[in-house]
């Protein structure tokens, strides 16, 4: 029970806590009826920066959403032009991520990484198609130990500015796994195998490292969603 109430913080949101609990300190000696704003803020950015445990399904083949959110786009489309991996369509699936969700990105399959690209760029609506080609991203590259080539992206959005990736090339890493994350809104892109569908829809709520978004071992056609 206390750990399912005391949720871990994510170690790069300290600062942040910090910093709005050292500001609502001040308002409170400024402005005393302000002091319940600057609590409401310090609270909301600790629930930000939780970091919960997750319970991951292991078998091989299985591809997890990265992150918590909402699939706002699933479309076939070319791999980032960065990764130079050719103009041949994947399936891309698109999570976005409010203010409101768990903002701590997961690996969605073991494997090895094999390139990681940092693209600057703008910071436009992380919801819209645009943002896959012209905000700031982190480009990652795994390929899974049957050889299979798998693209995440992460996304910094209208509000976010800082993108954190603790992977580096030639690591191991396992299904579920936290990886980094991005601050105050964004999204996160997986592009999956030639010939893999999706296994969510869009408007479906992901729960990142727990929500199997593709299987590779399956011949099951691209489910449909509706709204119940």
């Amino acid at each position: 029970m206390f750990e399912r109430i005391f949720v871990p913080i994510a170690r790069e949101g300290w600062p942040f806590i910090g910093i709005f609990a050292v500001a609502s300190v001040i308002l409170a000696i400024v402005a005393e009826p302000l002091d319940w704003i600057g609590a409401v803020l310090t609270l909301w950015c600790v629930y930000f920066f939780r970091d919960p445990a997750r319970v991951t399904p292991q078998r091989e083949g299985l591809i997890v959403s990265p992150a918590d959110g909402v699939v706002e786009m699933i479309a076939d489309v070319a791999p980032p032009a960065e990764l130079a991996l050719g103009s041949e369509p994947r399936t891309r699936v698109s999570v976005f991520m409010n203010v409101f969700d768990c903002h701590v990105n997961r690996i969605p399959i073991a494997g090895e990484i094999k390139r990681l690209i940092y693209v600057p760029g703008r910071f436009v609506n992380a919801a819209l198609d645009k943002a896959s080609e012209e905000n700031e991203r982190q480009l990652v590259e795994l390929e899974t130990s049957s050889g299979k080539s798998i693209i995440f992206v992460q996304i910094a959005g209208l509000v976010a500015r800082r993108i954190v990736c603790r992977l580096g090339e030639a690591q191991t890493v396992g299904t579920g796994e936290r990886f980094g994350l991005i601050r105050f809104g964004s999204r996160v892109d997986v592009y999956l195998p030639a010939g893999v569908e999706p296994l969510v829809a869009v408007g479906q709520r992901c729960v990142s490292a727990e929500t199997v978004i593709a299987d590779l071992a399956s011949n099951e056609p691209a489910r449909q969603g509706a709204v119940q």
